[in-house]
């Protein structure tokens, strides 16, 4: 049920969504009733569901392709999926909505780089000297 259905559905003063916040807000420092201490812990429902999810089908077609997580042990990863994403938003800039191969979004293709980008630089090529 979405925030807003929520809040119509229990809305008793004509606040809404103030409503909603204020008894979330209330309980994660609540002491008793319900309760659940999740202020200030990340909020993953935040993140934009078409873009995750297309960004998922590219992945799937990918781990089909190559293999599953093929992407962290690429050579010279970092130069390849900046050059990868950057065909793919320069592919969508010109008109092209969807990747000819995969038939998907080249902007989900391009998150699929940038994510892997983010990852090597992070994590799987610290030394392996790319330059950054």
């Amino acid at each position: 049920m979405s925030e807003a259905n929520w809040s119509v559905e229990n809305d008793k003063t004509g606040n809404g969504f103030k409503i909603f916040r204020d008894e979330v807000l209330e309980s994660q420092t609540a002491t008793t009733g319900g309760r659940k201490f999740d202020g200030n812990k990340l909020e993953y429902g935040l993140l934009p569901p078409l873009a995750l999810k297309a960004t998922v089908e590219v992945l799937t077609i990918g781990a089909q392709k190559y293999e599953r997580d093929n992407w962290k042990i690429v050579p010279d990863s970092k130069r390849r999926y900046f050059d990868a994403m950057q065909r793919h938003l320069w592919a969508w800039k010109e008109g092209e909505q969807n990747d000819s191969e995969t038939g998907k979004n080249h902007l989900a293709h391009a998150m699929c780089c940038l994510m892997f980008l983010y990852e090597h630089d992070i994590m799987y090529s610290l030394n392996d000297g790319d330059v950054k």
